[in-house]
């Protein structure tokens, strides 16, 4: 029995959408390819990960040793509800779900979040709005329903309410920062150390939601 991680893959044409108008095709498909590259490299390096799978309409871009899940189309809670039940045919005890779109994510801070995950049964990672959920960590069974969309979180608690469960919510950098709109990116700036000169566009600081969590 071992720890898996599965990491959701949207399809090419559907690739940081928010972003074209800051960005053009080629620059969003490189800071796409650039952010899974980072969450593949920190699950490699996490001590607590056993294997590591991602959920695809595209297996074409799946590197070497990474399980290959379809993502059939008919959304992300059923594609990855359809992995959870492969993955137990491959021996998973434990359940990983992170997005790709985590630039700052390191193996360290995967660890905590699943060792914190195991003490409770649970764990939910929030984005830096404390609205959606970049991760989630299910101890030991895999039957718990994911609920990802607008507000995932609050759905997220409230699936866990239901079956008496009380998460892990450890605020951590690197599972918060995620990358969907340009403020978004404004916020990963500053937060990595990265100085940008535009040439088309111009950056403006986060000032109405804190780029850190607080939970």
């Amino acid at each position: 029995m071992s720890c898996w991680a599965v990491v959701p893959l949207k399809a090419r044409r559907l690739g940081k959408m928010r972003l074209a108008g800051m960005l053009d095709e080629a620059a969003r498909a490189g800071l796409v390819q650039t952010m899974l590259d980072t969450v593949l490299s920190a699950l490699a390096d996490a001590q607590e990960i056993d294997h590591v799978a991602i959920v695809s309409s595209e297996p074409e871009r799946i590197p070497a040793g990474v399980l290959a899940l379809p993502d059939l189309g008919q959304g992300l809670n059923p594609a990855l509800s359809a992995a959870a039940d492969r993955l137990r045919d491959h021996g998973a005890s434990s359940l990983l779900v992170i997005h790709a779109d985590l630039p700052l994510v390191r193996a360290s801070e995967i660890d905590r979040f699943v060792r914190a995950g195991r003490r409770q049964g649970l764990a939910l990672a929030s984005d830096r709005h404390g609205t959606g959920t970049n991760a989630l960590f299910i101890a030991d069974r895999l039957d718990f329903p994911f609920r990802f969309g607008t507000n995932s979180l609050s759905h997220h608690l409230a699936e866990a309410r239901i079956r008496r469960i009380t998460p892990a919510l450890p605020a951590l950098n690197g599972l918060a920062i995620d990358i969907d709109t340009p403020a978004d990116l404004a916020c990963l700036l500053p937060a990595a150390g990265v100085s940008l000169k535009p040439s088309r566009w111009s950056l403006t600081p986060c000032t109405t939601s804190p780029c850190t969590t607080s939970l």
